[in-house]
């Protein structure tokens, strides 16, 4: 059986002014993986992400989502093509319930628009309800079920991030791309946070993963690609990774 080829990016160059952020620049990330993106700080990794996602335009390069090409031209058309991800800052809608908040990612896929969300027809109501049902589940997969009414600006760090999580996979997508989930959680939360990405995986999804905690991915990622200065510097299986000098010295070398 062959692998499926989830996201497949190749020559992308990105520039910013006279900064060259991101040089010749590809992905290749399979179906079930989780695949790490790694690098000191300042080597493109999240300038390579929002690219990616839509929110920088790149200045070369082509992009292929589960087979199809895609064009990374703004965020909402690449949630439509398939790609959900969450930010480094947590983004939720503070005031509304961490039920709402799902739903509202769940809105990415429904069918009914604007006139039956005034006119309130049948289909639309069924479609609201199902909408709903979905949700709640969503919130009991990633574990904080039992918020679903509570103002998500009051869930614990640890759970906003969850529920982030939960908005995202509520777009049902083909890739679920995760910019720094752990950062600001405490070591409980971590733990708990590779739990609920491993049960991701589970379920047949296929993550896109940024992570500062190196320990961490390298026992969570299938594969990994490391980046310094925009520029790929190894790619390979963890193993591969942790032996790799070139990463070895962009990690430990006097410059960083």
């Amino acid at each position: 059986m062959t692998e499926q080829v989830i996201l497949h990016i190749d020559g992308v160059n990105k520039r910013f002014g006279g900064l060259q952020a991101l040089t010749e620049v590809g992905i290749k990330i399979m179906k079930g993986q989780i695949y790490g993106l790694i690098g000191p700080n300042g080597a493109g990794k999240t300038t390579f992400f929002n690219v990616i996602t839509g929110l920088y335009q790149p200045d070369t390069g082509t992009f292929e989502l589960a087979g199809k090409p895609y064009s990374p031209s703004a965020p909402h058309e690449v949630a439509k093509a398939g790609i959900a991800r969450t930010f480094q800052n947590i983004r939720l809608f503070g005031e509304m319930t961490a039920l709402e908040n799902v739903m509202v990612g769940r809105h990415v896929r429904s069918k009914q628009g604007v006139f039956g969300a005034i006119f309130r027809h049948k289909a639309a109501r069924e479609e609201e309800a199902s909408i709903r049902k979905r949700a709640q589940e969503l919130l009991d997969f990633v574990g904080i079920g039992q918020f679903a009414n509570r103002t998500s600006k009051f869930l614990s760090y640890g759970d906003q991030r969850r529920l982030e999580i939960a908005r995202a996979l509520a777009t049902d997508p083909q890739l679920l791309a995760l910019d720094e989930p752990a950062a600001g959680m405490n070591a409980t939360e971590k733990l708990a946070l590779r739990e609920l990405l491993i049960k991701i995986k589970e379920q047949g999804k296929t993550v896109l993963l940024i992570e500062h905690d190196v320990k961490m991915m390298m026992g969570l990622c299938d594969r990994l690609m490391v980046l310094e200065y925009g520029k790929p510097i190894a790619e390979g299986l963890p193993a591969e990774i942790q032996s790799n000098q070139a990463v070895i010295d962009a990690y430990l070398g006097g410059s960083h």
